[in-house]
């Protein structure tokens, strides 16, 4: 036992000496005397990773520390096999021009390891303090102010930058809010865009969902504890496969991002002002799948030379809806179809009447349907004559409009001034933002089903109803009561932020670009009027505190604090208060 613990206690020590090495290698620009050393450095380091991780490999006991190791020995050969492969392809070249050839598949490789490393100390975590809540939301506070530190590193941006504005950068990416202080395009370097990027996916996914899907391979199963730790996260009902609902979140969420960013690479192809056009593809596809909002470009998708590139933004589009509905929706709709395939070729399949669309997926999908359609029948009409005249046909009307009407609900992305919007458009794309996408997806808002809810809710007391019923089915009172309660406390918090700024902003700020600009923090979207560029300090802070409770929400996080194991079994007599 002792000296599993002090084999411990020295991976600890390699994880750090990986991580020095990782932000001096990325954060800061050497000298091109200690180029080559520095490599040599590298590989010596990846070489002593290898023989650690053998060790612990072969004397540790426990099978799950054995998946862990097994896994590393794995990474670190790859990385070694790659490296002699590039070396050797090169071999009639200078041994310094060697180094720097094999030097990116170093750092790649020390980068999957760490993350590694990370994810199984957050998983140990939660394994050990049983409160799902407290851990989630720590572990996006973690990831926040690491992403911080590191978007701080001189190589991440091209004339520095303030801690506030890290922080508030880092927050809207780990939020996927969309909100930028500095310019993402112009401030940031390729290297501090990648930290963006890597935030944006792994507040997408969920920082819970990443550690469920290694703890599958590196466990094999999945305890009782450990399911309810990150059931309530990936919408999944049963304890049993958990896990392995995790991971076919991760390998749907990689997926469809791959994909995009294929349309999206076909799409700018000739378009001669983007350098970069693979990282372009891949920063936008994951930024709309995320419904992020984040761009590199300083217009956004308003950028002259793609504001017209109706194709891309229909292909966005797409990625923004299939992100905000969540997989769970998606998946119901699998099962709908596969259902329907192997009953067309099995004709002895009798139980055709099996109730395989969930009450929950109807409803998320009516209600966006509604949304999406009303949405852009409002902002059709109301900048037909506005924003809407710069686009000469009607196919690049109908695309701007719909893109509006899609982009509120949380993606953020921006293909026309809002700037020059009415005030009723401005308004309605308000109450848009508030309600945001599905649960369970990388929206963010008060969510589709909780919108359903509270509306079905006034007609069934209206009506003299004791509960509510739709499709066949009686929502239970429990989904009721989260409905309203969450409704409450965004428009509690979201006030709060209205009136902080209010304080915090010089006298004659106008009210509505500051309900905008709080709406838009509270429920992740990332749309402005470019005010937060402009914000003081104090109101930079009250953001980040209103992106970060939109995020991770507030009623999970007093969850964690007062629910209590010990339940009551009786109850006191009832009474009626007086409410209108």
């Amino acid at each position: 036992m002792e000296k599993e613990s002090l084999l411990n206690y020295l991976y600890r020590f390699f994880d750090i000496i990986v991580l020095l090495f990782i932000v001096f290698d990325f954060g800061y620009d050497f000298e091109e005397n200690y180029n080559s050393p520095h490599v040599i450095g590298l590989i010596f380091l990846t070489l002593g990773l290898l023989a650690f991780n053998t060790f612990k490999f072969l004397t540790f006991k426990y099978k799950s520390n054995k998946k862990v190791a097994l896994v590393n020995m794995v990474l670190i050969t790859v990385m070694l096999l790659a490296s002699g492969i590039v070396a050797i392809i090169n071999f009639n070249f200078p041994f310094d021009y060697i180094l720097q050839k094999v030097k990116p598949i170093f750092e790649g490789g020390l980068i999957i390891y760490f993350l590694l490393r990370l994810l199984v100390l957050v998983r140990h975590i939660y394994d050990i303090y049983f409160n799902p809540a407290i851990v989630f939301v720590g572990s996006f506070l973690i990831l926040d102010l690491m992403g911080a530190f590191l978007l701080m590193l001189p190589s991440a941006t091209t004339n520095g930058i303030t801690f506030t504005n890290a922080l508030f950068t880092s927050t809207s990416a780990v939020c996927v809010t969309g909100l930028q202080v500095v310019d993402t395009s112009s401030a940031f370097t390729t290297v501090g865009q990648s930290i963006i990027l890597v935030l944006i996916q792994l507040g997408g996914i969920g920082i819970l969902t990443f550690t469920s899907f290694f703890a599958f391979f590196f466990r094999g199963s999945s305890s009782f504890k450990e399911g309810l730790n990150t059931k309530d996260f990936i919408a999944h009902e049963g304890l049993k496969d958990v896990f392995r609902a995790a991971l076919n979140v991760v390998i749907f969420t990689l997926s469809v991002e791959a994909v995009g960013a294929i349309f999206i690479y076909s799409s700018i192809i000739d378009v001669s002002t983007i350098e970069n056009k693979f990282f372009f593809s891949i920063f936008h596809s994951i930024s709309a799948f995320c419904n992020a909002g984040f761009s590199i470009l300083s217009a956004g998708l308003y950028d002259e030379a793609i504001r017209f590139d109706y194709f891309l933004q229909w292909i966005i589009m797409t990625l923004i809806v299939l992100g905000g509905l969540g997989h769970n929706i998606v998946f119901n709709f699998y099962q709908k179809i596969k259902t329907h395939v192997v009953e067309l070729f099995d004709k002895t399949i009798i139980h055709k009447k099996v109730r395989i669309i969930t009450l929950n997926t109807q409803i998320v999908i009516y209600t966006t349907i509604f949304l999406l359609v009303g949405g852009f029948i409002f902002l059709f009409i109301s900048e037909y004559n506005n924003t809407l005249l710069e686009h000469h046909s009607i196919f690049g009307k109908i695309t701007a409009a719909s893109f509006n009407a899609v982009t509120p609900r949380t993606a953020g992305f921006n293909a026309v001034d809002f700037t020059q919007m009415n005030v009723p458009s401005l308004l309605f794309i308000i109450f848009l933002m508030w309600i945001g996408g599905s649960p369970a997806s990388t929206a963010g808002g008060i969510k589709t089903s909780t919108f359903a809810l509270a509306t079905l809710n006034i007609f069934a007391v209206a009506s003299g109803k004791s509960r509510i019923q739709l499709f066949g089915r009686r929502i239970s009172s429990e989904s009721t009561s989260r409905a309203f309660a969450i409704l409450c406390i965004s428009l509690i918090t979201i006030g709060i932020s209205i009136v902080a700024l209010l304080i915090f902003e010089p006298k004659g700020t106008p009210l509505l670009t500051v309900a905008f600009e709080c709406f838009s923090a509270y429920s992740t979207v990332g749309l402005t009027l470019n005010f937060t560029p402009t914000l003081t300090e104090p109101s930079k802070y009250v953001l980040i505190a209103c992106m970060f409770i939109g995020r991770i929400g507030m009623l999970n996080l007093m969850v964690g604090l007062l629910r209590r194991m010990n339940h009551q079994f009786y109850e006191y007599p009832k009474e009626n208060i007086l409410i209108n």
